[in-house]
């Protein structure tokens, strides 16, 4: 469930991922940000339900805990009150306008800052490991997405994207059967490797076959990040996975790939919904100025 769960952090915004499809799509970010939100609550409650359906059957797994009053569930959200206002205030922004997602995220890193300043949870020892570990990431990022970007332009002067895309056009099946089968491409491709790599590597030859197809760009991007998502939980590179077996280092890490198996149902459920109506992630982004 933790391994599964890890996995919304590049569904619902801020998300690193989708900043780099934007760049690589050309899409806006602030778009793609607010067409994760819906997704992302879609995908959270199918994984309550999984959990609820497997504990119905093996109440083992999931034994119940003690009675907790509802005032008691209220006292324990007000730890997460000043996350969930800077957290507003910074999507909130972006669907009205009032700045752009790189504003938007100096104000968030900002806000967040203030906040363990007023809290006196800040010294300056951890202020410099975060901004050692900022500069890893951001160096990280820029590097992946610098090499992806020369990749895809490479791709562009050999035309292999579009005259895929022209071939795919013209093949006798249906839009949406050509849909399953480059998800299904990004699927295997998980097993083997790194999704988010994968993803780099394929998402200039798939985007081209996507609009040619006549699929909304920005739907588009949300169904490949939910499908690095279960990359990221799948054998034999489930990073997730390995990640949480060095946290739980007594369970064997094929009992943890075996709970995953029951997760995966709710991934496939997710991106049918998605498929039958896309609103639920175009509809915020319809909003946005």
């Amino acid at each position: 469930a933790v391994a599964a769960g890890g996995t919304l952090g590049i569904l619902i915004p801020p998300s690193a991922v989708f900043i780099i499809y934007g760049i690589m799509t050309q899409q806006s970010i602030g778009k793609l940000f607010l067409a994760g939100i819906f997704p992302g609550i879609l995908l959270t409650l199918l994984f309550i339900i999984s959990i609820y359906v497997i504990c119905q059957r093996n109440p083992s797994l999931g034994p119940a805990g003690p009675a907790v009053s509802f005032k008691e569930i209220l006292m324990s959200l007000t730890g997460v009150g000043e996350t969930l206002v800077l957290f507003f205030l910074v999507m909130g922004g972006l669907f009205v306008g009032l700045f752009s997602p790189t504003e938007a995220g100096g104000i968030g890193a900002f806000g967040a800052l203030l906040l363990a300043i007023i809290r006196r949870q800040l010294v300056w020892r951890y202020f410099i490991i975060a901004i050692e570990q900022t500069i890893r990431t951001s160096c990280m990022i820029f590097i992946i997405v610098s090499g992806a970007v020369v990749f895809g332009r490479f791709l562009a002067v050999t035309r292999i994207p579009f005259e895929l895309a022209s071939w795919v056009e013209s093949l006798p099946l249906p839009p949406v059967l050509i849909l399953v089968i480059i998800l299904l491409i990004y699927g295997i491709g998980g097993l083997f490797m790194d999704s988010l790599a994968f993803m780099l590597l394929t998402v200039s030859i798939f985007f081209p076959v996507a609009m040619k197809l006549g699929y909304d760009p920005i739907w588009f991007g949300v169904i490949i990040i939910i499908m690095t998502e279960v990359g990221a939980i799948t054998p034999p590179v489930g990073v997730n996975v390995f990640v949480i077996k060095g946290i739980a280092q007594d369970v064997p890490i094929e009992i943890i790939f075996k709970g995953i198996s029951y997760f995966i149902i709710a991934f496939v459920l997710c991106i049918i919904f998605l498929i039958l109506f896309p609103q639920i992630a175009l509809f915020l982004p319809g909003f946005m100025r």
